[in-house]
């Protein structure tokens, strides 16, 4: 019997360490910030240490001296310079030189250009680039209610590599037995993607689609609008995606009293309305166009290109780069040729 006992409780402790080292526990001292009325769990939970490596990430780069706007135009002084030729030469290269440290930090001017002919476009991340610098001065023109004057540059997403760490394909998941016993409806697998729950492992469709982000019916029997169970199931998982990538929980936006009321919502819940639908806009217009502009070694397993979701901006905190305005100081980024 002494044996037996002793070996159950070698077994539990065994098992009670590895669920502690493999459960993302988080050890004391956490700390607590209220934002709302006491009772409702309207607060926001920081892990100092935590915050130390998120707050190191968001540094923003060292700024290049302004450049003088007189002078010969850009597109006077070299050839093919199709979206920022209303540049000044200076301005041009001050520019160029900004998203060489932005996008290719260790490649180089030589990732988009041809050393010989920087003319040549025949390097695919050059006619990439002209379409990116597009959408930057499309997001901070358009999407202001969500962007607002801080706007973003390319180095909010790309932070110094040709590619951005947070970006997604379509998730064509594991490979599964045939037959009914293989089918898993598109979840019941531990993705990082929606904090290893059991929810869709794809949470990103709803940033592509015009899909209702929606729980809570608006009718006692709901009849087409869109809040079935896998409807819900997929807003959860995109609602823990937002989570994850801006660093903070549910009540950051909602009230734990109503989630669907928007009476009692935070103002980041409007923000993060016209973010999912800026999101949209970009992955459709942008991104999507771009995909015969790829080699196939960039496509997702399903043949789609790289897409933005939330987290390719705010990298885990509420505001890109901890809200510093990287805009002010390249204006000409939003004057780009359209």
């Amino acid at each position: 019997m002494k044996i037996a006992f002793w070996a159950s409780l070698a077994l539990a402790a065994f098992f009670g360490t590895f669920m502690l080292l493999t459960a993302g526990w988080e050890r004391p001292p956490i700390k607590s910030v209220q934002t709302g009325y006491r009772g409702l769990a309207l607060e926001q939970n920081i892990n100092p240490r935590r915050e130390a490596t998120v707050i190191a990430r968001n540094q923003l780069p060292d700024v290049i001296p302004e450049a003088s706007p007189e002078g010969p135009r850009a597109s006077a002084v070299y050839e093919n310079v199709q979206v920022l030729g209303h540049l000044s030469e200076e301005q041009f290269v001050r520019v160029m030189l900004a998203i060489t440290d932005w996008v290719s930090r260790d490649e180089g001017c030589n990732y988009c250009h041809v050393a010989e002919n920087l003319a040549d476009d025949s390097l695919y991340p050059k006619r990439v680039a002209r379409r990116m610098l597009q959408m930057t001065a499309h997001t901070n023109l358009s999407w202001q209610k969500h962007v607002r004057e801080t706007g973003v540059t390319c180095y909010t997403c790309h932070r110094g590599q040709p590619v951005p760490e947070k970006i997604w394909f379509s998730n064509p998941g594991p490979v599964a037995a045939r037959g009914p016993v293989g089918y898993r409806a598109g979840q019941n697998i531990a993705a990082a993607s929606v904090g290893t729950t059991s929810l869709p492992f794809d949470p990103f469709p709803s940033l592509l689609n015009d899909d209702n982000v929606r729980v809570i019916s608006t009718s006692a029997l709901p009849s087409g609008d869109g809040a079935s169970i896998k409807r819900t199931e997929r807003t959860y998982a995109l609602m823990m995606h937002m989570s994850r990538a801006l660093g903070q929980n549910c009540t950051f936006c909602h009230n734990s009293r109503s989630f669907f009321d928007w009476n009692q919502s935070a103002p980041q819940r409007t923000s993060a309305w016209y973010g999912i639908r800026m999101v949209r806009d970009l992955n459709t217009n942008y991104l999507v166009p771009l995909t015969p502009t790829f080699p196939p070694h960039r496509l997702g397993p399903l043949g789609d290109v790289a897409k933005i979701n939330c987290g390719t901006c705010h990298q885990g905190v509420n505001k890109p780069l901890l809200g510093a305005s990287m805009l002010r100081d390249y204006p000409e980024l939003n004057e780009v040729k359209q």
